[in-house]
């Protein structure tokens, strides 16, 4: 394998994949690569991506290495962190199997990465799983009793401009299949017209969709400074003993919002937050609910959104993988049977409750989304 490019180096993947091409040599530093940030390094074209780190360590079997080598990327593993002081964004370099070249002299020497030794590297770490879901599990109740407070005590959200009360709201999260799942929304997002809330870079899937968030919470370290300048109320994640990194960014772009120190993951403020203003439903999309997507954020635990999903639970439709709910083609002579047994479905889901009322909703959102009507 030979091929020459541009190198864009940055330790933090998502925010390389926005300014990478397809002629680039994409250079990151990601320890056991989670799927979210090598579907954004496919979508963006690069055709090599070199990693410092080993893109999957054995700590548990992440998709992300796997996803990147089935959709034709090459990569390029444990170059070392040296590469970082060797090369500069923009340098020419060319890349021979697992060497690294600049101006015809070897600077570094990494592993290559096929599919055969990407699955048996997963198969290795599948081993461990055990030990780390019960790992996991054991900091998950350490934390709850430091973090109950989430469930049994009031939670003092920020007031917003934006009413929520009696209204449906859309939580939006980057995380697995949240563009599809957005996608399969956008007739209900059109027609019932929710508060949209985007958790960090989930404010700009909102945009990529056509929709204007309303409120975007998180520390503010993932979205752009388009969206963030978009008019969206801004509240700011800050650590519990109220530090708050976010704010200086918002200073930077000349933009104000309220902090609001709590214990727990963004997106669980997002959930607290449309629960406490009196949301009549909230829709998750892209949230993080098992361990393998928890393992994918570095998280050692889910105390918190454990917490959340217990107190916001009568209120809550998980949308994740809502895009899968029906996939088939119809066929003229089936649309009346569906269309009839939908209809007896929505009759019954009136007289049962509001959320088997919206979970319906969502899908008949996607067959008419399907059928193009």
């Amino acid at each position: 394998m030979r091929f020459q490019g541009t190198a864009r180096l940055d330790k933090r993947t998502k925010d390389l994949v926005k300014r990478l091409g397809r002629n680039d040599i994409a250079i990151i530093d990601h320890t056991d690569m989670d799927r979210v940030s090598a579907e954004g390094l496919l979508e963006s074209g690069v055709e090599v991506v070199v990693n410092v780190a080993r893109s999957i360590s054995g700590t548990y079997p992440n998709l992300g290495p796997l996803i990147l080598v089935r959709g034709g990327v090459r990569l390029i593993d444990e170059v070392g962190p040296e590469i970082f002081e060797l090369l500069a964004d923009g340098d020419e370099v060319e890349i021979v199997e697992g060497d690294i070249f600049k101006s015809g002299r070897l600077i570094a020497s990494g592993t290559r990465m096929t599919t055969d030794a990407v699955e048996a590297a997963m198969e290795d770490a599948k081993e461990g799983l055990d030990q780390q879901l019960e790992s996991f599990a054991r900091n998950t109740l350490e934390y709850m009793a430091k973090e109950k407070a989430l469930l049994t005590d009031g939670v003092s959200a920020p007031a917003t401009k934006t009413l929520i009360a009696g209204r449906h709201a859309l939580v939006v999260v980057r995380g697995y299949d949240y563009k599809e799942d957005l996608r399969t929304l956008a007739p209900y997002i059109r027609e019932v017209r929710p508060v949209l809330i985007g958790v960090d870079g989930g404010a700009d899937a909102i945009r990529e969709f056509g929709f204007k968030p309303d409120i975007i919470i998180g520390d503010m370290d993932s979205v752009s400074d388009a969206v963030l300048s978009s008019g969206a109320e801004l509240i700011v994640h800050a650590y519990a003993d109220g530090r708050a990194p976010g704010e200086e960014r918002l200073r930077e772009l000349g933009l104000t919002g309220v902090s609001w120190a709590m214990a727990g993951t963004s997106e669980d403020l997002a959930l607290l937050l449309a629960y406490e203003a009196g949301a009549e439903l909230i829709v998750a999309v892209g949230t993080h609910a098992n361990l393998i997507e928890h393992l994918d954020k570095g998280r050692k635990g889910m105390a918190s959104t454990f917490l959340v999903r217990l107190k916001v639970g009568p209120r809550l439709v998980d949308a994740k993988g809502v895009n899968n709910l029906y996939r088939a083609s119809v066929k003229p002579t089936q649309l009346v049977v569906l269309v009839a047994a939908a209809l007896t479905v929505v009759t019954t889901a009136i007289v049962i409750s509001p959320q088997a009322r919206s979970l319906v909703a969502l899908i008949l959102l996607k067959l008419r989304a399907t059928i193009g009507i």
